[in-house]
């Protein structure tokens, strides 16, 4: 048994991820993977994949049709909206596909979501990753408006709109450690990073995600070029600040002030666009604490989506006679 999937409308920024391509950076390979990873997770969370993959969405959204067979679906991140036959539109769902339906989504109040099906469906390898680099279309591969898939062994999953993931943190802050090369930079603009209001640009891509703010000039760009990593805070020669994301280059001459935290730096590139706030500079400790507390609330929550979906089978998973008690005894 198969399903199809056909996209007849998709946004500029639609690819194929995996959870990225390790160990290739020292050939000039980005690592690629999804810019929000958490959201990623999710989806692979409710469609039974932790290996798998997912088309990423951006701006545009997309619109598809169910050729052939039925199969469950999951949508997570960005507060994206999707809506089955002009149904109520709804972020966060997950449900079903029957022939003859079409399922449209198109962006919320952020930047990035991921759709995943409950089915199988090899998507091309790369070094070997599906993780898609865009501007090269190494990996999966963009998508297309009139490409096809079919998922063999489709599962159905119930329909049900999800929690949006927990969130501690204050949204106007963002965490950051200095460095690695904030001893380009003179005393004044590490104070201004710290003090400074910033807005998250509408110039972002997979590559980085630019910010509007005061120029934070560097005292020189003559360096040689040092790695580069997700999350650094590169200003270029008239100080416009851009944050890397998941296709940044894997060296750059350009000095990076700071770094902003992995638990925050899918949280700012999901920040929409126009959206104000500050930096917190934190030391490398109080950024390991931080990011291991959010791993375990993280990974707690993906387990509770990862519980099965329908009634009969949570009813199957779990312990009804622990409840019962012997009324004779006083």
């Amino acid at each position: 048994m198969t399903a199809r999937i056909v996209f007849e409308a998709v946004g500029p920024l639609t690819t194929i991820q995996d959870p990225g391509r390790t160990g290739a950076m020292r050939f000039g390979v980005p690592p690629s993977g999804p810019v929000d990873r958490l959201a990623f997770a999710a989806a692979m969370a409710l469609t039974g994949a932790p290996d798998g993959w997912a088309f990423e969405l951006s701006h545009g959204g997309c619109s598809l049709a169910c050729h052939e067979g039925a199969i469950g679906f999951a949508l997570c991140g960005g507060g994206f909206l999707a809506e089955i036959d002009g149904d109520e539109p709804k972020a966060w769902r997950q449900g079903m596909l029957h022939a003859g339906q079409r399922l449209r989504i198109r962006a919320g109040s952020g930047n990035w979501a991921y759709l995943a099906f409950a089915g199988e469906h090899h998507a091309p390898r790369w070094l070997g990753s599906s993780a898609t680099h865009a501007s090269s279309g190494l990996g999966g591969g963009m998508v297309r408006s009139g490409m096809a898939f079919d998922f063999a062994a489709p599962r159905p999953l119930e329909a049900r709109v999800l929690a949006p993931p927990p969130s501690a943190e204050p949204p106007g802050r963002v965490a950051a450690v200095l460095g690695p090369q904030d001893r380009h930079f003179p005393a004044a603009a590490i104070e201004q990073l710290a003090q400074a209001t910033y807005t998250a640009s509408h110039r972002f891509d997979r590559m980085g995600r630019g910010l509007d703010a005061p120029p934070l000039v560097p005292a020189s760009i003559a360096m040689p070029s040092e790695p580069a990593l997700r999350g650094c805070l590169q200003a270029d020669g008239d100080g416009g600040l851009t944050v890397l994301l998941a296709d940044h280059q894997t060296t750059s001459g350009y000095p990076k002030i700071a770094a902003v935290i992995s638990r925050d730096v899918d949280r700012l590139a999901q920040m929409p666009s126009g959206m104000p706030f500050r930096f917190e500079l934190i030391d490398p400790g109080e950024a390991l604490r931080r990011t291991r507390a959010a791993a375990a609330t993280n990974a707690a929550w993906l387990r509770s989506l990862a519980l099965p979906g329908r009634l009969d089978d949570r009813l199957w998973s779990s312990n009804l006679v622990d409840g019962f008690i012997d009324a004779s005894e006083a």
